[in-house]
């Protein structure tokens, strides 16, 4: 066993070795530009995209011509939201989205509402889900957009998306869901969920950084959005550049391996997650933050009481890499508005650690995180009364 142990895996994930074997290629031998349309370079990359894009599109149970490569999850959701908002102003201003969305999500509607947008920012319950039928509520005559996360990044948390989809279907309301964290994990079907646009990183799934996707759909309805990026037309209009062929060929590989190895994957780290669970919460004054049952089975949210999150990371550092919540927000000195949306006290919030598992992650690593905390914690905590 190699120290320190990585328990970081909803921040980003190693890049699996058979992807960066076929990545390795289209960096020298294969450079082509795949819009040079005179040579075999250009028609070799742009091959080698269009295999990607069907990989990742068989994963999604999407056709190719609908996924549209970006620079990862952050811009795809820009794109959705931004480029919706747009081309549909003039039949309405009104967006949907919920208070547990990634930062990518809740500050693009910030942004929308000085162009002014009008936002619905959902609550959840105390487990972290959202209810339906206070969705449902809160649709009006000039709703356009419903946006809510398929698993949340910091607790795993499943919303029922199944639900949302039939219900913006019925509405005539377009649907988009920011899937970074549950692509790969569990299943994600764009037409049995009844999702118009879907975002994604590679880099999530033992892919490459800097290359994620936007799911667009094409009929039933045909989704009308405005580029933010103008230039030379690629990606549909939708996303002008020169596309990055090397982490694209990376994130089809890597979507690839995600659709044969899933359902093992599934079962292997989701029992490496419930031994960590079960161990963790044994120690004093652990308490466990967000659903139990309807999650994703690669993350434990959990709050030591005591001693503040950024402390006991303090303490560990040299051995255990973990996270007090989402990476894209590490440096707020905030607690997680995640967890102060589920109704966790300032003190609660200030306190959980975030435990997300991979497939490379071993029983010997959980059994040592599960002492090396129980020891910490010993050592570190602040004296006084349990406050739960």
């Amino acid at each position: 066993m190699n120290l320190p142990i990585y328990m970081d895996y909803h921040a980003t994930t190693p890049c699996d070795p058979r992807v960066l074997e076929a990545m390795l290629p289209w960096f020298r031998e294969h450079f082509g530009n795949a819009s040079s349309k005179g040579h075999v370079f250009g028609w070799q990359a742009a091959e080698a995209v269009k295999i990607a894009r069907e990989e990742l599109a068989s994963l999604l149970n999407a056709d190719p011509s609908e996924i549209i490569f970006t620079s990862g999850a952050t811009e795809s959701i820009n794109l959705a939201l931004k480029g919706a908002y747009e081309m549909m102003a003039a039949k309405g201003r009104h967006i949907i989205t919920v208070s547990t969305e990634h930062r990518a999500t809740l500050d693009v509607c910030t942004h929308l509402e000085k162009m002014g947008a009008s936002v619905t920012y959902l609550p959840v319950q105390e487990d972290g889900l959202m209810d339906p039928d206070t969705l449902e509520l809160a649709i009006r005559p000039d709703t356009i957009l419903i946006a809510v996360m398929y698993a949340n990044n910091e607790t795993g948390v499943l919303q029922p998306i199944r639900t949302i989809g039939e219900m913006a279907k019925k509405h005539g309301i377009l649907f988009l869901t920011d899937a970074t964290q549950a692509l790969g994990k569990i299943s994600v079907d764009v037409l049995r969920d009844e999702i118009d646009m879907l975002a994604c990183s590679a880099h999530k799934i033992y892919g490459p950084k800097g290359v994620g996707a936007l799911y667009i759909r094409r009929k039933n309805p045909r989704v009308r959005l405005s580029p933010q990026m103008d230039g030379g037309g690629q990606e549909r209009g939708f996303r002008s550049g020169t596309r990055n062929v090397p982490g694209i060929v990376g994130f089809g590989k890597a979507a690839g391996l995600a659709a044969l190895e899933m359902d093992a994957n599934r079962l292997s780290v989701g029992r490496l997650r419930n031994r960590l669970e079960l161990g963790l919460l044994q120690l004093e004054g652990a308490v466990l933050n967000g659903n139990s049952r309807l999650r994703l089975p690669t993350v434990s949210n959990i709050s030591f009481t005591r001693i503040s999150g950024n402390r006991l990371l303090e303490a560990v550092l040299k051995d255990i890499a973990v996270s007090t919540g989402s990476a894209c927000s590490s440096a707020s000195p905030e607690p997680s508005h995640v967890l102060k949306a589920m109704g966790l006290t300032d003190e609660l919030a200030h306190h959980a650690i975030r435990f997300s598992l991979g497939k490379y992650n071993t029983e010997e690593e959980v059994d040592f995180v599960i002492q090396k905390l129980g020891k910490t914690l010993e050592r570190v905590r602040e004296p006084g009364q349990l406050k739960i």
